[in-house]
């Protein structure tokens, strides 16, 4: 399995933990040219959850949520930004979640970070 398949297992496990939990998911693998979101999901509260999912197997000096960097954060918000602007969303509650898949284990940290 290569790289890119590992990470959409791990998308796919983020994705049901998330409906279990009684998110609506709005879109998977949003694309623009300027990057990607792994998943836009509808929180139970009504807020609009932008999540990054990173995975890990086996054993790795650190926690997947440490890849995600500034750099990357960066990428999320404005792709996030341009989500909203598309679909002309003024007036709604927004957030980015980061999910962590650990050898299946899910750890979902809200809020991430902050625009």
């Amino acid at each position: 399995m290569n790289t890119r398949e590992k990470g959409y297992c791990g998308e796919d496990l983020a994705v049901d933990y998330l409906l279990r939990c009684g998110y609506k998911i709005i879109t998977r693998n949003y694309q623009a040219r300027r990057g990607e979101i792994d998943c836009i999901a509808e929180a139970p509260d009504g807020t609009l959850a932008f999540v990054e999912v990173k995975s890990r197997r086996g054993n790795s000096a650190c926690h997947p949520f440490f890849w995600i960097n500034r750099g990357k954060q960066k990428k999320i918000i404005s792709m996030a930004r341009l989500y909203l602007a598309e679909h002309h969303i003024t007036n709604k509650p927004c957030r980015v979640d980061a999910i962590a898949v650990c050898d299946g284990k899910v750890e979902h940290l809200k809020n991430a970070f902050m625009a």
